[in-house]
Order: structure tokens, then sequence, then C-alpha cells
């Protein structure tokens, strides 16, 4: 039995990943968590403006992001099968695609604000929602090339310079914030939309910094990306969209419907909004757990992918799917035994609080689910399928969660727990098809190796 096939190796090598992306996650996560906090410092105007432009801008920014995951697996293939001259190209051509898709989600959220009004967005809040569009679209190409160059660094096996420089931007958004929020010399003092034009320095900031360590760094060497200047190549821009457009618009069906559980529940009060609010809140935060090992298994699945190794590969799988269910119990233990500290970090509203209370346990409930749905898609991409996944998450949320979500909610004593419901089938749905999935292409595979 040779050491890579070996549970304890590969345990090892999933976490040695996991963590820093783990780390990394959560300082993304904080990026907005900061925003909201000093917004609601301001006054309610500028938290509400806030939440109205991140809700927009959110959605927009992991689509484009997103479709550049695809860097990661085809880098982590191009590592497992010793093509390393593959490896550099990859990656200019990632930061090419990047750079249109950037430049294209920023011209969307320019224009957005003209359709704010449609939205049904108050007239008192247009002003600074408005503003943080049209500042944080300027920050697009910087968000994309920094994913493009976070996946090829990710998958090459480096996740920790990635989370150093996310650390360090986390801190750095305080003082940005504070500058652009109150004023200082010559800037003006622009309330919430301040956060518009941080948050947009700073991705810049990000990128130009992860650039030039890669360009330096020794361990980038074998695989270098700023060599040479290299045009467009249709034949890769063909294959990382091919890849990475089912992967962004999968995690846009994911986010979207959460989003938009808000909508369907504004007409039974501020209270069940709230308590939804801060019980998503929770949820999305733990979420990040099994969202970071799918994001290892990605990498670990697409290497043996590339080494045409199906063992090994079938072992990571089984194990990140073990890793997962692990995790979810904990998660699932922490929820239960915590949750009214949890709580009591969001809200001292009484009435909210018990909603809260009721409604975390349905976001228990799904944790499982979630975790094996998130980790067979995290494998299901490092064999470069994406389409199916796509498919598969568009039908569990849109044509499952959704209806049956807003028919509990709208029509049913169920109130706010029918949305939770609405989403636990939906997520079930797309675990039992995800998993069937990962299991036929093993077979497939399997089949053309006898």
């Amino acid at each position: 039995m040779s050491h890579v096939t070996t549970s304890r190796f590969q345990l090892k090598q999933l976490f040695h990943l996991m963590i820093p992306i783990l780390v990394t996650q959560f300082a993304q996560a904080g990026f907005g968590l900061i925003d909201t906090i000093m917004a609601g410092h301001l006054s309610a105007v500028d938290l509400a403006a806030i939440a109205v432009a991140v809700g927009l801008w959110m959605p927009i920014m992991l689509l484009a992001s997103g479709i550049m995951i695809a860097t990661t697996p085809l880098v982590a293939e191009a590592n497992g099968a010793r093509t390393f001259d593959k490896i550099g190209s990859i990656a200019r051509q990632s930061l090419w695609v990047a750079f249109i898709i950037g430049v294209i989600a920023g011209l969307i959220l320019q224009v957005m604000p003209f359709f704010l009004p449609m939205f049904g967005v108050p007239e008192i809040l247009l002003p600074k929602a408005s503003l943080f569009l049209h500042a944080i679209g300027l920050g697009m190409p910087a968000v994309t090339m920094y994913a493009a160059l976070r996946g090829y660094s990710e998958a090459l096996g480096h996740p920790r310079p990635v989370t150093a420089i996310s650390l360090i931007a986390l801190v750095l958004l305080i003082p940005l914030n504070l500058v652009f929020m109150h004023g200082w010399g010559p800037i003006p003092a622009l309330g919430s939309a301040g956060c518009g034009f941080a948050t947009s320095i700073l991705q810049w900031l990000m990128l130009i910094t992860l650039a030039s360590y890669i360009s330096k760094a020794k361990r980038y060497q074998k695989t270098p990306i700023f060599t040479h200047w290299e045009p467009i190549d249709a034949y890769w821009v063909r294959r990382i969209l091919w890849l990475g457009f089912p992967i962004g618009l999968a995690i846009f069906f994911e986010v979207s419907i959460f989003s938009t559980a808000a909508i369907v529940l504004s007409p039974l009060g501020e209270t069940i909004v709230a308590a939804h609010q801060v019980a998503m809140s929770v949820t999305s935060q733990l979420f990040m757990i099994p969202m970071s090992l799918a994001i290892a298994l990605t990498i670990r699945v697409g290497i043996y992918y590339g080494e045409k190794n199906w063992a090994a590969m079938r072992k990571v799988q089984q194990l990140g799917l073990v890793m997962g269910t692990v995790f979810a119990i904990l998660t699932m233990s922490l929820i239960w035994f915590f949750r009214p500290e949890i709580i009591a970090l969001y809200t001292d509203d009484n009435a909210v609080g018990q909603v809260t209370m009721y409604l975390l346990l349905f976001a228990m409930a799904y944790q499982l689910m979630d975790a094996w749905q998130v980790s067979a898609a995290g494998c299901l991409r490092g064999m470069q399928d994406t389409q199916a996944p796509m498919w598969i998450t568009m039908f569990a949320y849109w044509v499952i969660a959704f209806p049956v979500g807003i028919y509990l909610a709208r029509y049913t004593e169920m109130g706010a727990s029918g949305v939770w419901v609405g989403l636990i089938v939906g997520l079930s749905v797309a675990c039992v098809l995800l998993l069937s999935r990962l299991y036929s292409n093993n077979k497939r595979l399997s089949q053309q190796q006898h």
C-alpha cells in the first residue's frame, strides 16, 4: 500500500489545504460584517442603504468570482499530470478572462442604481446605496483577477499567502472605512457609501500584493506567470468559461435563494425578518467550514484526476465526506448547546430572540445535507464536471425549494419556518442528486480503467 492511499496521508493533505482556506473564507466574510457594524453605528438609514446595496453587489460579485474558480481544477489537473509548462499559460489566460469578466461586472454595477426605484427601494436610501454601488463597481476587475491568482496559488498547494493577504486586508479595512465614512483632509464624509470606496481600494491593493508575491517567491518559479506577455488564446478561454460559468451560476442559484428568502418573509413583519436574518447570518458563517473543505477537495481530487489515479481519487472523496459529516455534527452540537449565547451576540430584542431560537432548530436540521452536497460539488469540480451540478442546483433550489418555501410561509400557519422547511427540502434534493452524480462518475472511470 503506497503512502498516497493511506487515510492518514490524505487527511493530513486535506487539513493542510483546508485550514488556511477556512481562515481566508472567514476573513472575506468579515469584510461585509465590518461594513455592516460600522454603518450601523452611523444611523438606521446608513445601515439600510448598505443592506440594499450589498444585497445587489454580493450575487454579482459571487457569480463573477465563481467563474474564476475554474482556474483551480485546471491548474490542479496540470499539476497532477506533471505538465508544468501548461500551468503558467492557464494562469495567464485566466487573468485575461478575469479582467474581461471584472470589467463587465463593474459596468453592470455602474448602471444598477438606475433600477433601484424599480425594485421599490425607498427614496431616502437611494443616494447612499447608489454611490456605494458605483464605488464598489470600480474594484470588480481586481476581485476577479485576485480570484484567478488565488485559484492558481491554492491549486499548487500554497493557500497560505492568500490567507495572510486576506487577514492584513481585514485589519486595513477599518481605518480605510473610517477615512471614507467620516471624511479626512480632501476626502468628504460619505457615510455608509464610503465603505464602497474603501473596499474597492482594498481589492486593488490585495491584487497588487498577491501578484507581486507570486512573481518573486521561490515556490512559484517552476510555474511562473509573469515572465512574458501572452495574447488571448481562444482554446483556454473556452475551457475556462465552459468549466467556470456553471460554477458561478451554481453559486448564484444557491446564494440568491437564501437572499430572496428575506423578501418572501417581508409581509410577515420586521420581527420575523430580523429573526430570519440572524439565523441566516449564523448558518452562513458556519457554512464556511464545509465550503473550505469543498475547495480543498476540488484541489486534491483535481490532482489525482490529472494523474488518472482513480483509486486515490475515490479515497480522497470518501475521506472528504467523512470529514464533512464530522464537521456537520460539530456545528449541530454548537447550535444546540449555545443558541442563547449566539443570539445574544446579534440582538437584545426579546421577541426577535425567541423567534430566532426556534428558527435555529431548522438551521441545525440541514447541516448534514449541506455538508454532503457542498463536498460532493467540490469533488465533481475536481473531476471537471460542472454542467450537471449547475442544473442540479437550479432544479433543487428554484424548482423545488423556492415554491415550497413560498407556499408554506404565505399560505399555511408555518410562517417563517415554512421558508426553512423549503430550504431543507431543496438541500436534501441537491444532496441526493449530487452524490448520485459523483457515484456514477466514479463508476464510469473505473469501468474505463478495466
